[in-house]
């Protein structure tokens, strides 16, 4: 048995850096910990902080209860309103956003202010792009979608900025260009799609083009992981989506000569070592 393994596969730099954050308070701090929104989407990494006595706090209305602790900002960023409640309370505030969704943030910020209707190639109900959204001043637009893009219309005299959500598929992304592009508006582009995602997606659809069987690890919630899935099933039929080993059922297994494997951005590395010792030893 042939097994593949993504190179790129795992906890990119800025999950990396925010899960670090949350252990290291966790073990120093003398105070509550919370985190707005889970730092991460991968449910393992979530229910291990737990364990740690680290809490999720989900909205505005539970920060707003909070008299003394320290609220860490998750990986994907927050909106501006939650700084500025932060910055009238009592509790220490650590941001482990993303250093590539910050830019985003300064950019939208920045154009928005001088006028520009902001567009977001991405997930509107994402928390990146939430967050994103609440940096703009003006008018935003969240565009996932070909169709939208196609649909899409402003007055002639509006000028725009596009940017991406920095896990969005980098292809669908072009397509979005292209099409807004010939609309003929004043429009600024900027490719915010992290190069980490656009080296792991391809990096993923390689192997699966190359293999029997395709298994993709990550969170259900995981934009990224979810991206990684479509791209490969697209090269490999045989694309499996699994949060962990406990959900891998390779039913063909007697006709897999070749596995590859890759995981998204918030998938720690020992699911990925557990998967891939597995397929080796049991297929």
């Amino acid at each position: 048995m042939e097994v593949k393994l993504a190179k790129t596969a795992g906890f990119c730099f800025g999950v990396r850096r925010a899960v670090d954050t949350v252990y290291e308070q966790a073990r120093s701090a003398g105070s509550p910990i919370y985190t707005y929104g889970p730092i991460v989407h991968n449910e393992q990494v979530v229910q291990d902080l737990e364990s740690r006595g680290v809490q999720v706090l989900e909205n505005l209305e539970e920060l707003e209860r909070l008299e003394t602790g320290t609220v860490i900002i998750r990986a994907h960023g927050v909106g501006r309103e939650v700084y500025e409640r932060l910055e009238k309370s009592r509790l220490t505030c650590v941001d482990a956003t993303c250093p590539f969704v910050k830019k985003i943030h300064r950019i939208v910020e920045r154009e928005s202010g001088r006028g520009r209707q902001i567009l977001i190639a991405g997930n509107p109900a994402h928390p990146e792009v939430e967050g994103i959204r609440g940096w703009c001043s003006g008018s935003v637009t969240v565009l996932e979608s070909l169709e939208e893009a196609l649909n899409f219309t402003v007055s002639s005299d509006q000028k725009l900025c596009l940017v991406a959500q920095t896990t969005f598929n980098y292809n669908k992304f072009q397509d979005l260009v292209e099409i807004i592009s010939k609309k003929g508006y004043d429009i600024i582009v900027l490719n915010t799609i992290c190069s980490a995602t656009e080296e792991r997606q391809t990096e993923a659809k390689q192997i699966a083009s190359e293999v029997d069987a395709m298994i993709v690890i990550g969170g259900k919630s995981s934009s990224n992981t979810q991206k990684l899935f479509e791209i490969c099933k697209k090269e490999c039929e045989n694309t499996y989506y699994i949060q962990k080993l406990v959900d891998l059922d390779l039913k063909t297994a007697s006709s897999i000569r070749s596995v590859g494997i890759t995981a998204g951005a918030s998938t720690p590395n020992k699911i990925i070592e557990e998967v891939q010792k597995h397929v080796r030893n049991q297929l």
